[in-house]
Formats: structure tokens, sequence, C-alpha cells
């Protein structure tokens, strides 16, 4: 408890400037914890959503009822939902305009796929380059805050007769506050940021295996029936 009354008077005590930058980063800390607990339900969404549509993909119902099912739930389809739909699109589009080569179907639903793919991880991403500034600015600005109370403390002692390490000391402390906060901001955001992107990888990975899986499907669909007509 007086660890805790010391800090703070240590906080009250200090210059406006180191208050403000232990304000500032304190918002952003905050920030920084709703940035991580926002990314950490999106991507467990976006795992629960791919897995389903996986599910049902391999589950063999047809592509045409997927892509039926995929058109109804496009605002809360996964990504691997969406970038099955946008390949089945294109490729139903390119039919309809009597394109018969095999290459051209399959180049076009790729493309589609890809640009689908680029939208979803970007939509993914989101936030994530806010936790990067947050762990890679913060100990700066703390380290502002700490030279600035510290300029602050020795200008005061300037005044003083004589200068012992009790008269030294607080204004010291005030100061290294500041640094403290700008590492509990950092810390976290850094530590988030390494899991999230890694988290990420993974679902990149996850959407390439499933766009190369869904081609060779059409390929081999193309060189039989329909791909809309039948399971896979």
């Amino acid at each position: 408890m007086s660890n805790e009354l010391s800090i703070l008077q240590l906080v009250l005590n200090a210059s406006w400037v180191v208050k403000l930058v232990m304000l500032l980063l304190v918002g952003v800390s905050i920030a920084s914890w709703a940035a991580i607990l926002r990314k950490l339900f999106s991507i467990k969404r976006v795992n629960s959503l791919n897995e389903e549509f996986e599910r049902d993909f391999w589950s063999g119902t047809s592509l045409n009822d997927l892509y039926a099912a995929a058109a109804q739930n496009a605002k809360v389809a996964g990504p691997m939902e969406r970038i099955f739909a946008s390949g089945m699109r294109e490729f139903t589009k390119l039919r309809e305009r009597r394109i018969a080569d095999p290459g051209t179907l399959l180049d076009g639903a790729r493309r589609a796929m890809r640009a689908s793919f680029q939208r979803e991880i970007d939509a993914v991403e989101t936030h994530l380059s806010f936790l990067a500034s947050v762990g890679s600015v913060s100990p700066y600005v703390g380290l502002f805050g700490t030279v600035w109370g510290i300029m602050h403390a020795f200008v005061g002692l300037g005044a003083l007769q004589s200068v012992t390490l009790a008269t030294v000391a607080p204004g010291i402390a005030e100061a290294l506050v500041a640094t403290a906060i700008g590492l509990f901001a950092a810390i976290p955001a850094v530590v988030a940021y390494n899991r999230f992107a890694r988290d990420i990888d993974r679902v990149a990975i996850h959407l390439e295996t499933f766009i190369e899986e869904f081609s060779n499907i059409l390929q081999r669909n193309l060189g039989a029936h329909s791909p809309t007509a039948s399971g896979h």
C-alpha cells in the first residue's frame, strides 16, 4: 500500500510535461489493450468460420449448393467462404460468356480468388500496425518524459545550497515513472504483435492452400463435367 501511495505521489509531484507524457502513455496503453482484445476475438472468429466452411466444402456438397449458400451468407461469411464465392462467381461468368478454354477459365477464377485473398488478409491485419507502432514508440516517449523530468529536477536542485540523496532521489524517481509507464504500454503490444503476426501467417497459408486445392478441383471437373453439377 505504501508503494502505491508513493508512486501516486511521485506522479502528482511530476512536472506538467511529464504528467502529459504519462497521460498520453496511459491512453495509448488502454487503446492498445482494446486493440489486442478485438484482434484476439477477430482471429478466433476467422479460424472458426474457415474451419466450418472447410468441413462443408469437403463433405461432398455440390459446388453449386455451396456457392448459393455463400451468396446468401456474404455478410457473415468467413474469409475462405468469400474467396470460394469470388472464384465461383468469376468461373460462372466466364462460362456464361461461352468461354470454353480450360486455361482461361482457371486463370480467371484464380485471379479472382487471389484478389479476394488480398482483401481478406488486409482486413485481418487491421490494427496490427497500431500495435507495432505502440511497441516501438512508447519506450521513446517514456524516455522523453524521463529526460525532461530529470532535467527539470536538476534545474530545481541548482537553486539549493546543499544537495543530498534525499533531495535528488524524488525528482529522478518522478522522471523514471514515465519510462516505466512507457514499457508497460510497449511490452504487451510487442508480445501481442508477434503472436498475431504468427496467427495471421497461419491463416494466410491456410487460405492459399485452399485456393490451390479448389483450383485443382475446378481443373479436374473441367475435364469431366460441369463443376456446378455435382460434388467434388
